[in-house]
């Protein structure tokens, strides 16, 4: 047999183990007993252990600037600790957007083990989306701040779908804490769960071409980002907010494989998937075997890849590749943080991610004011904030509610966390310190 001969045959082998490969990949079922294993888990706090989350562990100012530049914000709080000295936080200070990925390990008490074995593995082989999440902040992320958190699983649902015909809800609710002890941050997230080879069957989005651009196109974007303004040091008074007031246009994107790199430059998606290239391919693929599925050359390559590879993204129901909602969030809060100014104080956001936002797509941010409250000496304002992409399809929708300094009464006062959670969050810090000394390590907990 020639060489190319035989390069053609190798080809058609390496091309039938890739349809193999997805054939399987695409086989998983959603199972009734996973359904009621997960629920089991409902309600049970854990310590969140495990090895340190070394690229958003603690908040280096280096990490800080890493993690807001990645998202595309520009404000010099988060990027110039000189800056930072002159404002109300005295320092440098991270997104707020950035404790969602930080996890420092807690050491506590472990899961019963009977039920941590018998829910080992649910779901598996079945595909995840981030759905958007309700997050609260409580506490400023100050240069060497770590967090560390316990949570777990707050609900379980079952629900038709449109996109893959049967889904699974998990909501996870997560309680953070800084070196403090503080409630720093609370996040309840939702991940849908679909059958990959019912989403590709259904093909509901199948019809949505790729966007493409003139260059009048690009200018009109353009001239969206050359307006955008951050409020920065110039306070914005809650005396001088009014209901109905719209908030000012922004963009995001158009998205490109480019934004995701700078994305999990700046910490995202790696040690949460485990993720590495070479030994540390080779090992993580020993340890999450169904999380790698062969690419068109025949490589197992991560399931993950639906965000940058368009053909893995039309095996699980997509058109193309799609983004992180994760990514979208962080925008979501880089526009609320830039209107509220550097001293004001973004409380909660309440996120849906509604529709995918595909690879070229262009997200059109606009809010509006609708609601203007003071509860126990602080004062709120309430924004309703859209997302819409360029095909006019609202891609996600955000409730906001913030503290704006008053021209009467003074300064921001930060929020309170509920006291259940303070209670439960002092418990959890003590428990921690004990494990720590027990194992050696001289730990200051109040």
């Amino acid at each position: 047999m020639s060489e190319a001969a035989s390069d053609n045959a190798k080809r058609d082998e390496v091309r039938k183990q890739v349809e193999k490969d997805i054939e399987k990949a695409q086989d998983f079922k959603i199972i009734d007993t996973d359904i009621e294993k997960a629920r089991k888990l409902i309600g049970l706090d854990v310590a969140r252990g495990g090895k340190d989350q070394t690229w958003v562990g603690p908040a280096t100012p280096n990490a800080i600037k890493r993690f807001a530049y990645s998202v595309g914000d520009d404000n010099p709080l988060y990027f110039d600790p000189n800056y930072g000295r002159g404002t109300r936080w005295g320092s440098q200070i991270a997104p707020g957007s950035m404790a969602q990925h930080m996890m420092s390990p807690m050491h506590g008490d472990p899961m019963d083990a009977d039920l941590a074995k018998e829910t080992r593995s649910l779901f598996r082989g079945i595909h995840v989306f981030v759905a958007g999440a309700d997050k609260y902040w409580y506490k400023p992320i100050f240069p060497g701040d770590t967090l560390r958190g316990y949570g777990g699983t707050a609900d379980v649902q079952e629900k038709p779908s449109e996109f893959a015909g049967r889904s699974v809800i998990r909501y996870h609710r997560q309680v953070k804490l800084n070196p403090r002890g503080e409630v720093a941050h609370i996040v309840r997230g939702r991940a849908i769960h679909t059958e990959r080879k019912a989403a590709s069957d259904k093909g509901k989005y199948a019809a949505i071409e790729p966007a493409v651009y003139t260059d009048e196109d690009i200018e009109r974007i353009d001239a969206i980002y050359a307006k955008e303004q951050r409020r920065g040091a110039e306070p914005r008074y809650w005396e001088d907010v009014e209901i109905g007031e719209t908030m000012p246009d922004y963009c995001k994107g158009p998205l490109t494989v480019t934004e995701l790199i700078v994305f999990h430059a700046g910490g995202y998606g790696i040690l949460e998937y485990g993720i590495g290239g070479s030994r540390l391919w080779h090992k993580n693929r020993q340890r999450v075997r169904n999380f790698y599925i062969k690419d068109e050359y025949g490589v197992p390559d991560v399931s993950q890849r639906v965000h940058w590879n368009s053909e893995w993204a039309k095996k699980i129901g997509n058109p193309m590749a799609y983004d992180y909602s994760v990514l979208r969030e962080s925008w979501l809060h880089h526009y609320l943080t830039d209107w509220v100014g550097d001293d004001g104080w973004v409380f909660r956001q309440y996120d849906e991610v509604r529709k995918f936002n595909y690879m070229g797509d262009v997200q059109f941010l606009r809010g509006e004011v609708v609601g203007k409250r003071q509860e126990d000496g602080r004062f709120y304002v309430d924004l309703m904030v859209q997302m819409t992409n360029q095909r006019g399809t609202v891609t996600t929708t955000c409730e906001a509610s913030v503290l704006l300094p008053s021209r009467e009464h003074g300064p921001v006062i930060l929020p309170e966390a509920p006291r259940e959670d303070q209670v439960k969050a002092i418990q959890m810090w003590k428990r921690h310190g004990e494990i720590m000394r027990e194992k050696g390590v001289q730990v200051e907990i109040d």
